[in-house]
């Protein structure tokens, strides 16, 4: 955990709501967490968690985390990408990926009349109760969204069926000693 002041405004995405606000140039926040090439900091002006994209790490005084670029051949097809993608979004509280974590049940790709597409991904939490999700899913979205072979993206929270542990990968589980 580091305090740091914002060198420049930056968007960050509300934790757990997922609401999107502007975070001004010199704010004091706290950097709890840098996982998936995003930061989570903790703002006590605005009293709560806020996740912060890796492409905004220069505001934090940082550079661009490795696990922030998709991993993708730029050749790749849409659907590579956006896989590579996912595998960037994490549950704050776990050490795993959404996508090891066996969390995404669905992904749609349409092209559209221009030769972009738009994608919708349907998917999971670890239990109903999780308070994580609307900022999960924000976070699978705007870097799903980023990539620019998309025009639009949608991630939808379901819950059929419930998830369990026997979803995720064996590194999932072995990085989680299960």
């Amino acid at each position: 955990m580091e305090q740091v002041q914002l060198t420049r405004a930056c968007r960050g995405v509300q934790i757990p709501a997922g609401n999107e606000t502007t975070l001004a140039e010199g704010l004091e926040v706290t950097i709890t967490q840098s996982l998936g090439g995003s930061f989570t900091v903790s703002v006590p002006a605005l009293g709560g968690l806020y996740r912060i994209a890796g492409t905004d790490a220069d505001a934090l005084g940082r550079e661009l985390p490795d696990e922030a670029t998709i991993n993708a051949a730029d050749d790749a097809g849409v659907e590579e990408k956006v896989w590579a993608a996912m595998r960037t979004c994490f549950d704050p509280e776990i050490p795993v990926n959404i996508v090891d974590l066996g969390l995404v049940y669905d992904m749609r790709i349409n092209q559209t009349e221009d030769g972009r597409h738009n994608v919708a991904v349907q998917m999971t939490l670890t239990a109903q109760g999780c308070g994580m999700g609307a900022s999960i899913a924000a976070d699978a979205r705007l870097k799903i969204a980023s990539l620019p072979e998309v025009d639009d993206a949608s991630v939808d929270i379901v819950w059929d069926p419930p998830w369990g542990p026997q979803m995720m990968s064996d590194d999932a589980r072995a990085r989680l000693g299960i």
